[in-house]
């Protein structure tokens, strides 16, 4: 037999022990391996209110059902560097977005849903074009109200909640408050010398022979103007 295979548990042993004899601190002899914690990876929590919730390790698409009946779902996701929701827009992440918080039930039938955002975004020095990383870390309050009534409402981060939808994908609201709050227009520091605009020299790496007293071309025409009225 190959070790770690084949192993059958059995029924009358504490799988918490690991085994008759064995205490808390033992473990197999080699070439057997046990399951030591049966429980699946969800694990319900019980509150002193009566409800409990719900950890989705890895899940923006809240079941609506799901959520009135318990109040409240925590929320663990990220969102891969090539996810569809990203196609479109100018935002490009150089690992997983975090997402992390929790969305809850209010009576009147609207869903509230506080996440943290963090990650960071692959971007380009707009002076001397280097690869930058841009952190994100963005906590938003997002709030969803049957159709009805959230255009009845004045406030601008009140989306509407699709009539007898079975689920809420979060990723949408996600993807448009980072469309609207990050800067597109990154430098790598503040004080970036950028490239050379004769030989396009990194000047932050190197200095060049190009002369600075040479006249922009972008002002001939007005140089010209000038030139006739004297």
């Amino acid at each position: 037999m190959v070790e770690g295979e084949g192993v059958e548990a059995n029924p009358h042993e504490d799988p918490w022990s690991g085994g008759p004899g064995m205490g808390p601190s033992s473990y197999p002899a080699r070439g057997r391996l046990r399951l030591r914690n049966p429980l699946p990876a969800r694990v319900f929590r019980v509150d002193i209110a009566p409800r409990f919730r719900l950890s989705f390790p890895a899940m923006l698409t809240i079941p609506l059902a799901r959520l009135e009946r318990e109040g409240s779902l925590d929320i663990q996701s990220e969102v891969p560097t090539d996810d569809p929701s990203w196609e479109g827009t100018e935002l490009r992440f150089s690992a997983p977005l975090s997402v992390r918080g929790q969305v809850q039930w209010i009576s009147s039938g609207e869903v509230l849903a506080r996440i943290r955002l963090q990650g960071f975004l692959a971007q380009e020095c707009r002076r001397c074009l280097e690869p930058v990383e841009t952190p994100v870390d963005e906590e938003l309050d997002l709030l969803f109200a049957p159709l009805e009534e959230a255009e009845g409402l004045d406030e601008e981060n009140v989306r509407p909640l699709p009539e007898n939808a079975a689920e809420l994908d979060l990723i949408h609201a996600i993807r448009e408050e980072l469309v609207l709050s990050q800067s597109l227009l990154a430098v790598c520091k503040t004080d970036c010398k950028g490239l050379c605009p004769q030989c396009g020299t990194n000047l932050n790496e190197n200095s060049c022979q190009c002369s600075t007293d040479e006249a922009d071309p972008r002002w001939d025409a007005l140089r010209a103007l000038n030139e006739e009225r004297d």
